[in-house]
C-alpha cells in the first residue's frame, strides 16, 4: 500500500510547498482538493474547508496545471486524485473536475452523492442518484479516470453496503468507493472487514482519520458529538483495519486526511506516516 495526502487538511501550505514536503517526508502520492474560494475567505484565517491555500481552484489556468504537473513528477509523487464537492447530478460540473484530472494524470475524482437530512425520502434520492453515477460510468470512461462514491456521514452512502448499492451493477473499471472508517464513527459503522469483502473490486481507495464521540456541553451533557482525533486515539482501530486491508489484497493508496487539529501541518504528516509505515 501506498502513502498519499489530501490537501484538505495542508490549508496553509500552497502546492509546490507541500509537494517538497511530501518527497521529503517520504510519500507516494497527492489528492488536490478542488473548489471554488469567494474572495472574502481568503481574508480569514486559514482553515480545512475554508480558506484553504492547498486548493485548486475552477480558475486554474492551463499553465498552472502544467507546472503542476510537472513538479509532481519531477518529485515523483503522484497525483492520486482531483476531490471537488460536486452535487449528485452535477454532470457538466463533473465533467470539469474530470478534464482537469486528466490533465494532471490523476486516476480518480469523488462524484456527488446526495446528503440525507430527512426532508427527501431516500429512495427518490437513491434512484436520482443512480441514475447519475450510470451517467458519470460514461464519462468516467471517456476520460479514463475512475468516479468514487465516498462512505461518507449524512448522506445516503454513509456505510459501505450503502455504497454498494449505489455503484453495484456498474463498471468497477469506470465507478468505485472511497472507503472511509473515520467517517463511519459519525454513521454507517459496520464490520470493516465485510464491508471491503463487500465492495470487491469497487474497493478503490481509503481514507486514514480518527475520530471519536464526545459529550456535547451545548446540549447540557445529555446529547453527544463527533470530535476528530489523531491516527491512534480514536475509536477506529486503525491496526485490525490495515489488516483487514491486507486480508482483501487491497494494495492501492491510503490517503491521510487528518483533521484533529492536534499538530501543526508538517508535523502532522510526519507523525501520521510514521505511525502508518510501522504498521503497514
Amino acid at each position: 500500500m501506498k502513502l498519499s495526502v489530501f490537501t484538505v487538511m495542508t490549508p496553509d501550505l500552497e502546492p509546490e510547498e507541500l509537494i517538497n514536503e511530501l518527497k521529503q517526508q517520504g510519500f507516494d502520492g497527492v489528492e488536490w482538493r478542488y473548489k471554488e474560494i469567494p474572495t472574502e475567505l481568503t481574508k480569514e484565517p486559514v482553515s480545512f474547508w475554508g480558506n484553504n491555500k492547498c486548493t485548486l481552484t475552477p480558475e486554474i489556468a492551463e499553465e498552472e496545471i502544467k507546472q503542476l504537473k510537472t513538479k509532481s513528477e519531477a518529485a515523483n509523487i503522484e497525483a492520486v486524485s482531483v476531490t471537488p464537492y460536486l452535487t449528485s447530478g452535477d454532470l457538466a460540473g463533473t465533467e470539469q473536475v474530470l478534464k482537469l484530472a486528466k490533465a494532471l494524470g490523476a486516476s480518480f475524482i469523488r462524484l456527488g452523492v446526495p446528503k440525507y437530512n430527512r426532508s427527501e425520502n431516500f429512495n427518490t434520492l437513491f434512484d436520482d442518484c443512480k441514475r447519475y453515477l450510470e451517467e458519470c460510468e460514461t464519462l468516467c470512461k471517456n476520460y479514463g479516470v475512475k468516479g468514487l462514491v465516498e462512505t461518507h456521514h449524512q448522506t445516503i452512502a454513509a456505510s459501505a453496503s450503502a455504497a454498494y448499492r449505489l455503484v453495484e451493477g456498474l463498471d468497477p473499471n469506470a465507478i468505485g468507493v472511497l472507503f472511509d472508517p473515520g467517517n463511519m464513527v459519525h454513521e454507517g459503522y459496520e464490520n470493516h472487514r465485510m464491508g471491503m469483502e463487500l465492495l470487491g473490486p469497487y474497493l478503490a481507495h481509503v481514507h486514514v482519520k480518527n475520530a471519536k464521540w464526545i459529550k456535547d456541553s451545548s446540549k447540557n451533557g445529555h446529547q453527544w458529538k463527533v470530535a476528530w482525533e489523531l491516527v491512534d486515539e480514536g475509536i477506529v482501530d486503525w491496526v485490525q483495519v490495515i489488516d483487514d486491508l491486507k486480508s482483501v489484497n487491497y494494495d492501492g493508496y491510503i490517503g491521510l486526511e487528518d483533521f484533529s487539529g492536534k499538530k501543526e501541518t508538517k508535523k502532522i504528516l510526519k507523525y501520521n506516516i510514521e505511525w502508518l509505515k510501522s504498521r503497514l
